[in-house]
């Protein structure tokens, strides 16, 4: 055949181009010229046949012949070998996974004989035995092997040490509680190319020599040893072969030691070390001069030692860094958060080189003792995008060279005492999205610059002192923001027209303690993506409007509490999605409709609600309903017993008939039911509310003894049975209630003696004594936990120093006894005095008898004391004068005689009258009784010389004794009314 010379060159060149073209296919995997093996396709239908659930179907395209057209499957265009099986799920840690795949690892992918990666993260396929498979060390042509977040127990495999060509080794559990465990790692000694180690939340605390096993690995990069139980990094290494070490991730081990002597520092090519959590001490400037590669260091989180950037090494072992900072030119991130430092903040900030101004991005101080002005040396840090200085000491103003750190998208100073205004030079920080500075004490009026952020999505900048007006100026260009709270500036007001409509939607808003009335807002009309609204105290006087419970029937939260609201609510609010909705201190009237059905607490408390409870509760989350200080009649209906309910408090109310006993299968914590008209007995149901912590039933018609079984419920810390008529003995058994720390049974027929043991009280003793604990109910989001507190506020009622408190408003941390008005008799007995954190003791009223113990005056933390109306008899013991607290005090109507003791407190009480104390004792004499005592054995001696200031004192005396007569008949009249009613 004959080919003219063009003809010739034409064919060469496509000859060419056919070789380059198949030459590039045969390069890339699942090319055009890929072809399943049929072997290798059955090894993947038996791995499929393992898995027992697959939830978003990701192996849905795993049919069909051509199994490199499956999904997660690469094969050789070369040889058609699988070459790599990506099946891991996306995500950073099993925690926040879903749509894992479930079963087995099925030993077939032993088939896929040139298999080079595989990746079967973050899935849930340890069946059957929920250990590591064995046959994962035959798969020896394997370069990158991930197992990360599979939740494998037992020891790993030593025959993992056969993968001799493995670069990349994941096999950390993400799980600080798993139970994979090694020995001995030294067959990691036989993977001579491994570039990648994480052996995550393993535990390797049998092995002490493991930076000697690594240092044999000189092809290491990587290492990710957090959550491993080391205890040790101070190991001698004479030859250190880590050259090539650029990551090093050894956070939460405890290394009890020294942090200059670990080993990691001759790493010197590290560019990335985190140490959180691990509680390393002393100095470091030595260490850190030659880490001129670092770029990320993390020594956050010392909880059991603290860190000072301080000249001297404290008795504390505190971490110090003097000077040590200056070689770090390339440091980007420093991270010492939580590290309890204490350092001025200017000399800290001038430790930085000027090398590092313009790479730091991220400087992370929050929670530590920084003090000082943060200095307007800040502004030369130009490359700064998150500032977190939050929970400190800093003082001063806020610097405006911040406005030159145009970067920043993080600003968190809160929790400090910043003063001053806000800068108007905030409005350069364009790039801001999230901007705190709240909890300082910041005044002035906020910089109408602030509207110039239109990437801000969160703004904070509440419990400052802030006024001013927030216009809609202010908040025109925050066409981002998700959050904002304004919260307790007093004297801030949000002043905006009424047809105004804002550029943002609100996820969640938060303006408590602030002004935005008198009328309701119109503006949050359209605020249709509200998770969490809080407008509670607000100075709102007006009627809730209907599109209230439409546009927010999507949000979470809502607090529109402490207003003066008014009007009634819709008869269905079962549609809305709310969990927390408190409505409570309004004038809202009417009856209480159905419930939303996902609610979880509600707070209704101190309206003019009427009418029932709702027969039916079908509101099955329902855990806290309080309801008290409303016009709510009727019985208690037995759906409530359907409810999860752990609070529940219905006092001050109209209700009445008897509590429903199928309330024992409800896991209470609160229970109140006070000033009501319910009647029957002790509730027996209480029998099995072993979790009961409050249990009030004051003041209402109960009647009948106290069963024994009382003393199970061993995590009371309130018991307030008052002003019924319970009848019997009171049982010994209620000495067992060791976390109790008030016991009032005042106003009752109990007789009987006071029980013995009361030592075992140990909640009412300084040393057992911890104040009564709120529930506290995370929000979610961004949004601020709600303390469930309000439940307490105007509903205990304590007589303590003379008159009714309110339990909930400064006496959280009350500690008392009141067993007054009743028919108690016997003594008082002799270990009452060991319960020295009690503030209030009160035995008045009853026949009791007897001496007062003579070592009283151990009681030093008491601040109220009446043994009045009773029957005592003997001298008042000396010991008394030591009660350096006590405000208040009666010992009247006893048959107490001898000298009353002196002492400077004592003289202090009942400055009008103080004879009133001890009036009703005939045998009782000295100050401030008119009544003399013989100086040798202090018995009455009559011999007043007749002058007119001793003729005014016995007048006085003698009308104090009749208006003494008048109020104890009073107390009496008081007891037996309480009684009757």
């Amino acid at each position: 055949m004959h080919f003219t010379t063009p003809g010739l060159l034409l064919t060469l060149l496509r000859v060419i181009i056919s070789i380059l073209f198949f030459t590039d296919a045969a390069l890339q995997p699942n090319g055009p010229g890929a072809t399943c093996i049929q072997d290798e396709r059955a090894a993947l239908m038996s791995f499929k046949k393992g898995i027992t659930s697959d939830p978003v179907n990701r192996l849905a395209s795993w049919r069909g012949a051509d199994c490199c057209r499956w999904r997660g499957v690469t094969c050789s265009n070369k040889t058609g070998h699988i070459i790599e099986l990506h099946l891991g799920n996306p995500c950073e840690d099993i925690d926040s996974c879903q749509h894992p795949l479930s079963g087995e690892i099925s030993p077939s992918l032993l088939s896929l004989k040139l298999l080079e990666r595989l990746d079967l993260s973050m899935n849930f396929l340890s069946k059957p035995s929920g250990r590591m498979p064995l046959f994962f060390s035959n798969m020896k042509t394997l370069r990158y092997l991930n197992l990360s977040g599979i939740p494998f127990t037992g020891t790993v495999p030593p025959q993992l040490g056969n993968l001799s060509k493995l670069q990349y080794l994941d096999i950390g559990t993400g799980d600080e509680a798993s139970g994979m465990y090694s020995t001995d790692i030294t067959w990691l000694t036989n993977l001579p190319l491994l570039q990648y180690l994480d052996m995550s939340s393993v535990n390797l605390s049998w092995i002490s020599d493991w930076p000697q096993k690594l240092n044999m690995i000189p092809s290491l990069r990587v290492i990710r040893l957090p959550f491993c139980s080391l205890d040790s990094t101070n190991q001698s290494l004479s030859h250190f072969n880590l050259t090539k070490l650029e990551n090093l991730d050894l956070s939460w081990n405890i290394f009890h030691h020294t942090i200059a002597s670990s080993w990691f520092w001759k790493a010197t090519n590290l560019k990335y070390l985190k140490l959180q959590g691990s509680s390393l001490f002393g100095h470091l400037n030595d260490a850190l001069e030659n880490m001129t590669s670092l770029q990320f260091l993390d020594l956050s989180y010392k909880f059991n030692n603290h860190l000072a950037l301080t000249g001297n090494l404290t008795r504390n072992c505190t971490l110090q860094m003097i000077g040590n900072l200056k070689n770090l030119c390339s440091l980007e991130i420093l991270d010492l958060t939580w590290s309890y430092m204490s350092e001025d903040m200017t000399v800290f900030m001038e430790r930085f080189p000027q090398c590092a101004w313009e790479k730091l991005d991220g400087l992370h101080l929050g929670y530590n003792n920084f003090n000082g002005p943060l200095p307007n040396l800040i502004g030369n840090f130009i490359s700064l995008s998150r500032l977190e200085l939050n929970s400190n000491s800093l003082t001063g103003r806020i610097p405006p060279g911040l406005g030159n750190c145009t970067r920043l998208t993080i600003i968190d100073i809160s929790g400090n005492k910043i003063v001053g205004p806000l800068p108007p030079e905030v409005r350069y920080l364009t790039s801001l999205s999230t901007l705190r500075v709240n909890n300082n004490n910041l005044n002035g009026s906020v910089p109408t610059g602030i509207g110039a952020l239109t990437k801000l999505t969160y703004l904070d900048i509440s419990n400052n002192n802030l006024s001013g007006m927030i216009m809609e100026e202010h908040l025109e260009g925050l066409i981002n923001l998700k959050a904002l709270d304004l919260s307790s500036n007093n004297n801030l007001k949000v002043t905006v027209n009424e047809y105004w409509l804002p550029p943002f939607r609100l996820e969640y808003g938060i303006f408590a303690n602030c002004q935005i009335g008198p009328l309701f807002p119109a503006w949050l009309q359209k605020q249709l993506q509200i998770i969490q609204l809080n407008i509670s105290r607000t100075a709102l006087n007006d009627s809730i409007p209907d599109w209230f419970w439409s546009t927010f029937s999507q949000a979470l939260s809502l607090d529109i509490s402490d207003n003066k609201l008014s009007g009634s609510l819709p008869e269905h609010l079962d549609g809305m999605a709310v969990r927390v909705l408190n409505l409570s201190s309004n004038q809202l009237t009417g009856p209480i409709p159905s419930l939303p059905r996902n609610i979880e607490i509600l707070d209704v408390s101190s309206n003019l609600f009427s009418g029932t409870l709702p027969l039916y509760f079908d509101t099955q989350q329902l855990t806290t309903l309080i309801m008290f200080s409303n016009q709510i009649g009727g019985s208690i209906p037995e759906s409530m017993c359907k409810l999860v309910l752990l609070d529940l408090d219905l006092s001050n109310n109209l209700l009445e008939g008897e509590i429903p006993q199928c309330f024992e299968a409800v896991p209470l914590e609160f229970f109140i039911l006070s000033n009501n008209n319910l009647s029957g007995t002790f509730p027996t149901f209480l029998k099995n509310s072993d979790e009961l912590v409050f249990l009030d039933l004051a003041r209402n018609k109960l009647s009948e003894g106290l069963p024994t079984w009382i003393g199970d419920l061993t995590q009371l810390n309130i018991l307030s049975l008052s002003h019924n008529t319970f009848s019997g003995s009171i049982p010994p058994e209620i000495t067992y209630l060791y976390c109790l720390q008030y016991l009032d049974l005042s106003g009752n027929n109990l007789s009987g003696v006071i029980p013995q043991n009361l030592s075992n009280l140990t909640s009412m003793t300084l040393n057992g004594y911890l104040p009564l604990r709120y529930n506290t109910i995370a929000t979610g989001g961004q949004g601020e936990a709600i303390t469930v507190a309000s439940q307490f506020e105007d509903v205990l009622s304590i007589i303590t120093k003379g008159q009714e408190l309110k339990y909930g408003k400064g006496l959280e941390y009350f500690v008392g006894i009141d067993l007054s008005c009743n028919s108690l008799t016997g003594e008082i007995p002799r270990d009452i005095t060991s319960l020295d954190a009690l503030i209030s003791l009160n035995l008045s009223s009853n026949h009791l008898s007897g001496a007062i113990p003579y070592n009283i005056g151990d009681m030093k933390s008491l601040e109220s004391l009446d043994f009045s109306m009773n029957k005592l008899s003997g001298e008042i013991p000396s010991s008394l004068s030591n009660l350096t607290s006590l405000s208040h005090m009666n010992m009247s109507y006893n048959d107490l005689y001898g000298r009353i003791p002196s002492g400077n407190q004592l003289i202090t009480l009942n400055t009008e009258n103080p004879a009133l104390m001890y009036i009703g004792n005939s045998g009782l004499c000295g100050p401030p009784l008119p009544t003399n005592c013989s100086s040798e054995n202090g018995t009455i001696t009559h011999g007043y010389k007749t002058n007119n200031s001793n003729i005014n004192d016995i007048l006085s005396f003698y009308f104090g004794f009749g208006l003494g007569h008048v109020v104890g008949l009073w107390i009496v009249f008081c007891c037996l009314l309480f009684k009757k009613t």
